[in-house]
């Protein structure tokens, strides 16, 4: 109550603000409009002079009345607290103004760091930065981003396709891909963040791995996030690399929700070399042993027992690591190893490439290639869970699912490399995984 009978009402929004004198005038008397023209200059001019004067000059220019005579008292001693107010509000509103740029600017670096506009948009993961499955996104979208321009730095002359896609029954993703460069025939990084209801199927595959799943009316909400790639190198003697690193998040019929992570590295050469051998286990090993010493061994053996071609006794490759479904300790530290893991992707291959993508190789060299790629073919689409699961999901993109298969591979019948050969070399490590790194 600024006197007896005036009171200020001050209604603040984002960006503007509001001035009202109350009570009512009563009938028959004469409306208070100097008192409100001087608030409204006052708010207008609070930035270029004395909230006070605005106030005064407001007042006499009015002509006189029973409501100026009894109310400029009243204003001029409001003027001061409102004065303050008024500069109050122009600091105010600079400060939006300023934090709306560096936001604006923020979202500008975020699109340029990303191969294209998040599925989740900027604006809602900002909005929910400090949830996990924001950081997730964020985490696989410059994971893909690094990896994409990696590759592209030793490739110039060819470039990726950027597709992004939307999933009716909910989400979408990013697939970017290159195809008959110089250096890969095939590289596709995708990104994915889907959502809806799990398949009956897809659900029964998950129960099959000890997952209890309570529907409500048979439904399973879910989310599912992740990034993927595979790298088909031209040159015979520079290996095939596969990552994949996911978050999965099912709510059941009571409202309890379900999470794990899941993904690896692993690394599929056609002649071995174990100096790379060597490299590549060791850089993931580094990463692991950054938040347990026991991670590295336990997910090595996990991923030379997942990528088993069971109909061959082989494996698809040297390995690396894999593991799934992974829910402990706590999120947030499976979280920081899946980053440290995602973030090993880059070190623990493109020098391998940089190394061997200009030695020279001979047709039978080639033609070797092309036979292991018909394993990893046959890899993928009999066992791998993430193309099963794919495939099983209604709505899912089968261009983004089969990225993984290379341009060429070849099957020939009874193919056997002569004994001392490299060829049998190789073979003899995919049927007998060694430990690279102790």
């Amino acid at each position: 109550m600024i006197s007896e009978g005036l009171y200020l009402i001050l209604s603040v929004s984002r960006h503007k603000f509001i001035l009202h004198f109350a009570p009512p005038r009563p009938a028959g008397t004469a409306a208070p409009v100097p008192v409100m023209a001087a608030a409204a200059r006052l708010f207008r001019g609070a930035a270029r002079g004395p909230p006070a004067l605005a106030f005064t000059r407001a007042l006499g220019s009015a002509p006189p009345g029973p409501v100026v005579r009894g109310t400029r008292r009243a204003v001029l001693t409001a003027a001061g607290t409102l004065g303050g107010l008024g500069l109050a509000l122009g600091l105010w509103r600079r400060q939006a103004a300023l934090a709306a740029a560096r936001e604006d600017e923020e979202e500008k670096e975020l699109r340029q760091r990303f191969m294209a506009p998040p599925v989740s948009g900027l604006r809602e993961l900002r909005r929910r930065r400090r949830e996990l499955r924001s950081r997730m996104e964020l985490l696989i979208m410059e994971t893909q981003a690094e990896m994409c321009r990696a590759l592209a730095d030793l490739d110039p002359g060819a470039s990726f396709a950027v597709d992004s896609w939307e999933r009716k029954e909910g989400g979408g993703g990013i697939s970017c891909v290159l195809q008959d460069g110089e250096v890969f025939e095939k590289a596709g990084v995708n990104v994915s963040v889907v959502s809806g209801f799990l398949s009956e199927e897809a659900a029964r595959q998950m129960r099959s791995r000890g997952k209890s799943l309570k529907a409500k009316d048979g439904k399973l909400p879910f989310c599912a996030m992740g990034v993927s790639s595979v790298i088909h190198p031209k040159n015979p003697h520079v290996p095939t690399m596969h990552f994949n690193y996911r978050y999965f998040e099912i709510e059941e019929a009571d409202g309890t929700k379900q999470w794990w992570f899941g993904g690896g590295t692993d690394l599929t050469p056609t002649y071995l070399n174990e100096e790379d051998a060597i490299h590549f286990h060791k850089t993931l090993k580094e990463a692991c042993d950054k938040h347990d010493l026991k991670l590295y061994p336990k997910y090595k053996k996990w991923c030379d027992d997942y990528f088993y071609i069971k109909h061959r006794g082989e494996r698809r490759g040297i390995g690396g690591i894999f593991f799934d479904d992974v829910d402990s300790p706590s999120k947030e530290e499976v979280f920081q190893f899946v980053k440290s893991c995602a973030k090993a992707v880059v070190p623990c291959y493109i020098p391998i490439v940089k190394k061997h993508c200009h030695d020279s190789f001979t047709p039978e060299e080639k033609l070797w290639q092309q036979l292991r790629r018909g394993r990893y073919v046959e890899f993928n689409l009999v066992y791998d869970r993430g193309t099963k699961f794919g495939l099983l999901t209604p709505g899912s993109r089968i261009e983004s699912i089969l990225m993984s298969l290379p341009l060429t591979a070849r099957w020939e019948y009874m193919h056997n490399p002569p004994e001392s050969s490299k060829e049998a070399e190789i073979l003899e490590v995919l049927r007998n995984p060694k430990d690279w790194v102790h």
